[in-house]
């Protein structure tokens, strides 16, 4: 029996199932020899144009590079570079639309043209035949060719998969599909070279046979091919009868040796490899002349193109650039533009898409030259499309289940061996788009299997990460156990007892201890602690039932007078502002008197301060409001410190207040007596607090009333000014009276030391004080907001004077009222120092103090006449 080889020798043909025999319509563009397409402006690469991987840029936007200069590079053999077509600048690295049935984008690198075409530096193997087969296989590879048929698989790879594999090499010359003549005229036109490229092919994989595969349309081809071909290069052109799609790999190998490729599975398999006449050429310029794969001949066909013919186009030409220089004229009604031929192309979505590797075809095609489908109808079972399977395929179920989205299905129907021919699709009467259908299942199914290739990645990462810390713990495991022993056996020894274990001996029996006592151990600290807190609060509920909260209560009492005497104070600092930039030269030596009197209080509290400190017995000032003295302070030095603390804030609160009204406090002289008894002096230290506590609300309450006014002098002249001044002047003080507190009148006359010494006519001064205070409110009304001054012996003569004297007589009052109230409950025997000279035996006497003030009311009275008469005009600061 003859083997496959004498067999092929004989000429003996196989065929294969199914094909059909369409239209050719080559002449088209057969007739003129290839042509150069030209240098565009510009060109678009996209980074991957073969099956596999793309590879790495190398380049940045703005970089210039010369022609043949890798834009990319890879180290895996499914990874072939790109390289620039032309000289010129990188302008932009982006997504663009890429020559592919999903109209999808890509990223691509464009590069400016300079139309120079200037060359980098090849490296060429002329001496190919001395080289090793391995070291030709890596220059292919760096040269980034890839399968020109159509598929685009990366030639070194599949070379690398047949060395020592294979024993006949196949060249694929038939180009079976319709329109496209590209292989045709690169023979005609190369025959030489395309020859040269097959024996470095043969000189690579040393096969026993190589035939090329031609179908008989191709005469001129045929006649080119035999003319190069020498009988020691053991090549055998084989014509083959033309029949589509005898040009698939898969069919071509069934057609010359009677194999068949099994599926899911290449050529390979059963010692056949087979390279297109493109790629052969592609070979030779690249071992040869040292040119990478940056060109390859594209047909441009159709009724629309004016001039048809081949050409050798840069790879990432835009097609746009092609149809413009090469005259196309789109029908109107049909603009149509495939990329490919008529069976196995697909229609562009714009024109602004490049060339790449695999692209072998343009076709334009009018309407009448190749009708659109109208409408999908319903499969009528005929199995005209199974009949005309290359595969040997049921198109029909494919088609069902790929529509049906049922993939499993389409697997088990072994949907990835259909070539995607286009013959049942061809031949179907209903015009069912089945290729169409195929490929969106193909790339489901593709996708899916990505995935699950990423999840199995996945999951054996994880699992080998679980696994090194399985074996990293037991290591750790067994170093510790290892080193646990080696110092047992150190310490058995050196004599000694294990350090570690005794130390957990005493944890545990510390814990058994805990454990098994009923009560906790109470520490001596705590117990101690605890012990304190007890006796504390037993001594607090036999001495009284109520916790003694009056620290706390005094604190919250200072807290809010502190907040109320800021508040005043700040009033005060408005006010002396706004009196210090009017105030008359001859209130300067007031001034002063004010700032000795409030060094003279400042030299008493400090008396009181010292006398406290060295004396246990002496009485404290409260922190209430009132001037009471609480003995308990003195008992306690702690209440006694804190009673000393606010009292001193308070006295400089106090002291802050006084400068802005020290005009009308007099100057206040210290007894010795005072300064040498410390109990005298804590008691006038309170009594000068508690006066200057009073004093700031006096002055918060009638601030807003009673502002610091100036007599003008020439206001009298002026009858209109004067009526409107003392409007004004009564409608304030009718909102003073409104404000002040009914408890707030007070007598006219400090309280004499003989008064102070009696409750009863300390309680008569009292009343007859208020009485006035009374008075004196109602006459505030017509006399209102005269200026503090000093009281003349001829008063009753002049309005003003009498008037001012009122306003004197009854802040005197209020004061003399506060402090009896503060006096007569604690401290009856408070030598209380007088502002103003008061006559002793007025205030001894209730019977002259009555007369005194009825004498005093007449005389407001008389003074409010004359005031009403005359209309003094008073002008506000």
């Amino acid at each position: 029996m003859l083997s496959i080889i004498e067999q092929i020798k004989q000429g003996k043909l196989w065929d294969f199932h199914g094909g059909i025999h369409p239209a050719e319509n080559k002449a088209l563009s057969s007739k003129q020899a290839i042509k150069a397409a030209g240098i565009p402006q510009e060109l678009i690469l996209p980074l991957k144009q073969h099956i596999g991987s793309r590879g790495d840029i190398i380049v940045n936007i703005g970089d210039y590079v010369l022609k043949g200069q890798p834009l990319t590079q890879g180290d895996i053999a499914m990874c072939v570079p790109i390289h620039a077509p032309s000289s010129g600048t990188i302008t932009a690295i982006e997504q663009r639309t890429t020559a592919h049935p999903s109209g999808l984008t890509d990223l691509c690198i464009v590069i400016a043209t300079d139309n120079q075409d200037t060359w980098c530096h090849a490296t060429q193997y002329p001496d190919y035949q001395d080289r090793d087969p391995a070291e030709l296989i890596e220059a292919i590879r760096l040269a980034g060719i890839a399968g020109l048929g159509g598929a685009g698989f990366p030639t070194a790879r599949k070379l690398q998969g047949g060395l020592g594999n294979v024993d006949i090499l196949i060249i694929n010359a038939a180009e079976c599909e319709p329109y496209i003549t590209a292989d045709d005229r690169l023979m005609q036109d190369y025959a030489d070279e395309v020859i040269e490229g097959i024996r470095i092919l043969r000189h690579i994989i040393s096969p026993k046979l190589t035939l090329i595969g031609i179908e008989d349309n191709k005469p001129d081809a045929i006649k080119a091919l035999e003319a190069c071909v020498n009988e020691d290069d053991n090549i055998i052109i084989r014509v083959i009868p033309t029949k589509y799609p005898s040009g698939s790999s898969k069919q071509l190998v069934k057609l010359l040796t009677g194999r068949e490729v099994p599926s899911q599975a290449r050529s390979t398999s059963i010692g056949v490899i087979m390279q297109n006449v493109g790629t052969a050429f592609a070979i030779k310029r690249a071992i040869v002349n040292g040119e990478p794969l940056i060109e390859r001949v594209v047909t441009l066909t159709g009724e629309a193109f004016k001039q048809r013919g081949n050409v050798f186009a840069l790879l990432g030409t835009p097609i746009a650039y092609l149809l413009e220089k090469f005259d196309y004229k789109a029908d109107k009604k049909y603009p149509r533009v495939i990329i490919g031929g008529s069976l196995m192309g697909f229609t562009l979505p714009h024109a602004n898409v490049p060339i790449t590797k695999i692209t072998n075809c343009i076709l334009t095609p009018k309407r009448k030259e190749l009708p659109l489908h109208t409408y999908e109808m319903a499969c009528i079972r005929c199995s005209a499309c199974a009949d005309a399977c290359p595969a040997s395929l049921l198109p029909q179920q494919l088609q069902w289940y790929a529509k049906d989205k049922n993939y499993d299905k389409c697997e088990e129907y072994n949907l990835s061996d259909c070539i995607e021919c286009g013959a049942c699709a061809y031949v179907c009467p209903s015009e069912i788009p089945l290729v169409q259908y195929y490929r969106q299942a193909k790339a489901e199914i593709w996708e899916r299997k990505q995935d699950e290739m990423s999840a199995e990645r996945a999951r054996q990462r994880f699992e080998a990460k679980q696994q090194r810390m399985d074996r990293d713990k037991a290591e750790r495991e067994n170093r510790f156990a290892k080193a646990a022993t080696d110092r047992r056996q150190h310490m058995a020894t050196a004599g000694g007892d294990d350090a570690v274990a005794a130390a957990i001996a005493r944890v545990k029996a510390k814990q058994a201890a805990a454990t098994d006592t009923a009560t906790p151990t109470i520490k001596p600290a705590v117990a101690a602690a605890i012990a304190k807190a007890k006796a504390k609060q037993a001594a607090s509920v036999s001495e009284e039932a109520i916790p003694d909260n009056s620290e706390m209560a005094a604190l919250r009492k200072q807290r809010k007078l502190q907040a109320r005497e800021q508040k005043a104070a700040k009033h005060a600092e408005l006010m002396q502002q706004q009196t210090v930039t009017e105030q008359p030269p001859e209130q300067a030596s007031d001034k002063k008197d004010a700032v000795a009197a409030a060094i003279a209080r400042a030299k008493a509290r400090k008396a009181a301060q010292q006398a406290q400190s060295t004396t246990e017995t002496q009485p404290a000032v409260d922190a209430e409001p009132a001037t009471e003295v609480n003995t308990d302070v003195a008992v306690d030095p702690k209440k006694a410190a804190v009673a000393a603390a606010v009292a001193r804030a308070k006295a400089r609160k106090a002291a802050q207040q006084q400068q802005p009204t020290a005009a009308t406090e007099p100057t206040a002289e210290v007894n010795s007596d005072v300064a040498n008894d410390p109990k005298k002096a804590a008691v006038a230290a309170a009594v000068a607090r508690a006066k200057a506590r009073k004093a700031a609300q006096q002055e918060q309450a009638t601030a807003a009333a009673e502002p610091t006014v100036e007599v003008n002098t020439n206001v009298e002249s002026d009858p209109k000014k004067a009526a409107v001044a003392a409007a004004v002047a009564r409608a304030k003080a009718r909102k003073a009276a409104q404000q002040q507190p009914t408890t707030a009148a007070e007598p006219t006359a400090e309280v004499n030391t003989n008064v102070e010494s009696d409750p009863k006519k300390a309680a008569v001064a009292a009343a007859v004080a208020r009485a006035k205070a009374r008075k004196a409110a109602q006459q505030q009304q017509i006399t209102a907001a005269e200026p503090t001054a000093e009281v003349n012996t001829n008063v009753e003569s002049d309005p003003k004077k009498a008037a001012i004297a009122a306003a004197v007589a009854r802040a005197k009052a209020r004061k003399a009222a506060q402090q009896a109230q503060s006096t007569t409950e604690t401290q009856p025997a408070v030598d209380a120092k007088p502002t103003t000279e008061v006559d002793t035996d007025v205030a001894v006497d209730p019977k002259k103090a009555a007369v005194a003030a009825a004498v005093a009311r007449a005389k407001a009275r008389k003074a409010a006449q004359q005031a009403n008469k005359v209309q003094p005009n008073i002008e506000e600061e």
